[in-house]
């Protein structure tokens, strides 16, 4: 990773999950809170849900993540009662008690990240580049985040989402250099690596439980485990 001179990270799945897809961080929180269903039909409660944030402006560019996962939360478990799977009763009591697992997971994933961001910050100027819901600000600065990156990219705000290269184009330019100078950070191989390399951009691939099982074969040789490891590599 000789001449790099700036970084672009992802921010869901790289900075607060440590690689893994959020389906999974949230899947986890539905068996931690006992909410009885199987993981398939939790699979089409995220899709429904995802889906249905982007079609309707359920975030607002105030909403914190805690306020995004409630909301997420809520509508994922409704549509499971609306399809007779759970009590409406019960899926309000489940909405909290996941939001506040998945939250939780976010903050130990952003402290173990956050030692990684204090020495990258003392020496390259770093962009934030995220597909995200018009929040991405509030959750940064929330997260006590926002101060490490000098500009924010947000596929909401820019109106261009990844894999799309144009996305991950505005951060090269943000950071005013070479793409070949470049490191783009993140967790889909998709989404974050194909894209940043078509640009020329140099790529770390933080690999963790994908959303397929393909991607989940999928190799690479600039796959890492820790974000941590980015230290060693940049020397």
């Amino acid at each position: 990773m000789e001449n790099i001179k700036g970084i672009i990270f992802d921010y869901g799945g790289t900075i607060d999950s440590r690689g893994v897809h959020w389906s999974e961080v949230i899947w986890d929180g539905y068996i931690a809170a006992g909410v009885p269903v199987d993981k398939p039909l939790f699979r089409d409660a995220y899709v429904f849900a995802e889906r249905e944030l982007a079609r309707t402006r359920h975030i607002l560019p105030h909403h914190t993540f805690a306020d995004l996962l409630l909301i997420k939360m809520r509508i994922e478990l409704q549509w499971l009662a609306d399809q007779g799977h759970l009590s409406a009763n019960a899926a309000e009591l489940w909405a909290q008690s996941v939001a506040d697992y998945c939250y939780n997971a976010a903050r130990s994933s952003i402290a173990d990240a956050r030692p990684v961001l204090d020495a990258l910050f003392a020496r390259f100027p770093m962009v934030l580049v995220s597909n995200f819901y018009g929040n991405v600000e509030a959750v940064l600065e929330d997260f006590d985040l926002r101060r490490y990156f000098r500009s924010i990219i947000e596929s909401a705000v820019v109106g261009v989402r990844k894999p799309d290269p144009r996305i991950f184009q505005l951060g090269v330019d943000a950071l005013g250099l070479p793409a070949d100078q470049v490191l783009v950070v993140g967790d889909s191989y998709k989404k974050d690596i194909l894209p940043a390399e078509s640009l020329g951009c140099r790529v770390a691939w933080l690999k963790g439980k994908g959303w397929t099982a393909e991607e989940d074969a999928q190799m690479h040789p600039a796959i890492i485990s820790s974000l941590s490891q980015l230290l060693s590599i940049l020397g």
